[in-house]
């Protein structure tokens, strides 16, 4: 093979006739030897180049198709989609679906370190402005070192009204939908069926935030915050509970819980102990929470469950059941005992304003001076108890005297 036509090669002498003259063969260019190896190098270079790139396109195309075919399953109308001009409908989400990754998120913002948020609920009647929850945020606001702790709460609105006004006064909110029930509309009257439906959807949903990992104090927004509770829990206590009527002691069963205040810290423990909660409402129809929990807090399977309940001191964590006789300890303090919204806005109005009052004294008169509150006024225990007395027998557990 003579390479040197390929190059275009030309002899330096001006005749191309004499082939066999000795200047000819002198002048002709003639490749070397190697250039032939150099030329099967760049020929061999060129096809795995080529080869290469035919990998990595095939690679691509599988990468696509993958990632086509998982879109698929995950949206089904994404091959609709594609092919068509006209959108699919997406398919329709159970409310669980639809809220867990929003709970998780929102919980996570509001959450301190050690994941323990501060949770209320919250419905159309007590979200009107100038209602409960206005005076709910004006507690933290006037309390000592409490206005800190309002970056962790998180409202749970029950209705679309709540959850709008929530929106308006606070960055963590949570819209609670129960598939058939309809938290809107008025307010939610002790011991009708709107009533126990809302609280028993309560007892399921704290449950759902422990599986989560998150540590929760449960508050009614009709407890006013004076002062930082976490400082009086007990740190050996999972389950710690504030009381309509206190014995003495935190760990005797005797005292009468109160759900609308409480401290949880996530464990197996707990979460077993809300499951069992919240199925016990079969075994006790047409009762609320908490006089379930009266049911069962000394049923045998709490004690294999090894869970520590407390009961907390109405010194610290007082009420309208039980006040708080010493403003200088009081932390927060509960609108139990009281039917009926207008009767709890005017006595809450009485003790935002009996607090102001307390905090205006000078130091050493507000530490010996003897305040007191000067509420309940139109609650009362005795109102409540006109209003329950029709279900007095079915709140009464089977087989226990009622005292």
């Amino acid at each position: 093979m003579n390479l040197s036509n390929r190059f275009g090669s030309k002899p330096k002498t001006a005749s191309l006739n004499d082939s066999s003259s000795a200047a000819s063969s002198a002048t002709s260019v003639v490749m070397p030897p190697c250039s032939s190896n150099v030329l099967r190098a760049l020929l061999l270079l060129f096809v795995i180049v080529f080869c290469f790139s035919l990998y990595r396109t095939s690679g691509y195309l599988r990468i696509v198709a993958d990632s086509s075919s998982t879109l698929s399953r995950i949206l089904p109308s994404f091959n609709d989609s594609s092919s068509s001009p006209s959108p699919s409908p997406s398919p329709s989400l159970s409310p669980e679906e639809i809220e867990e990754p929003k709970l998780e998120e929102v919980l996570r913002r509001a959450a301190t370190k050690d994941r323990t948020v501060i949770l209320t609920t919250l419905n159309e009647a007590w979200a009107a402005p100038g209602s409960v929850i206005d005076l709910f945020f004006e507690s933290f606001r006037i309390g000592k070192r409490t206005r800190k702790l309002l970056k962790h709460l998180v409202i749970i609105a029950l209705d679309a009204k709540a959850y709008s006004r929530c929106k308006e006064l606070h960055k963590h909110c949570f819209r609670l939908e129960t598939e058939g029930v309809d938290f809107s509309g008025g307010e939610a009257y002790f011991m009708t069926p709107s009533y126990l439906k809302m609280m028993w959807r309560r007892i399921d949903f704290l449950r759902s935030v422990l599986e989560k990992g998150y540590n929760f104090v449960f508050t009614d927004a009709d407890v006013m915050w004076f002062r930082n509770p976490f400082l009086r829990f007990y740190k050996d206590g999972d389950f710690q509970i504030a009381c309509d009527h206190y014995i003495g002691r935190p760990n005797d069963f005797r005292n009468r819980p109160n759900g609308g205040f409480t401290f949880v810290r996530s464990n197996n423990r707990t979460i077993g102990f809300y499951k069992f909660w919240y199925d016990s409402r079969l075994k006790y129809p047409k009762n609320h929470d908490q006089d379930v929990l009266n049911f069962i807090k000394t049923d045998p399977f709490l004690w294999k469950l090894r869970i520590r309940i407390r009961f907390l001191n109405t010194v610290y964590f007082g009420g309208f059941c039980e006040p708080s006789k010493d403003l200088n300890l009081v932390c927060t303090m509960h609108a139990n005992c009281c039917f009926g919204l207008d009767s709890k806005l005017h006595d809450l109005r009485i003790m935002l304003q009996d607090w102001r009052d307390f905090k205006s004294l000078p130091l050493h008169r507000n530490q010996s001076s003897g305040f007191t509150w000067n509420v309940p006024q139109n609650c009362s225990l005795d109102s409540l108890r006109r209003v329950s007395s029709k279900d007095e027998e079915q709140s009464e557990s089977p087989g226990e005297s009622k005292h």
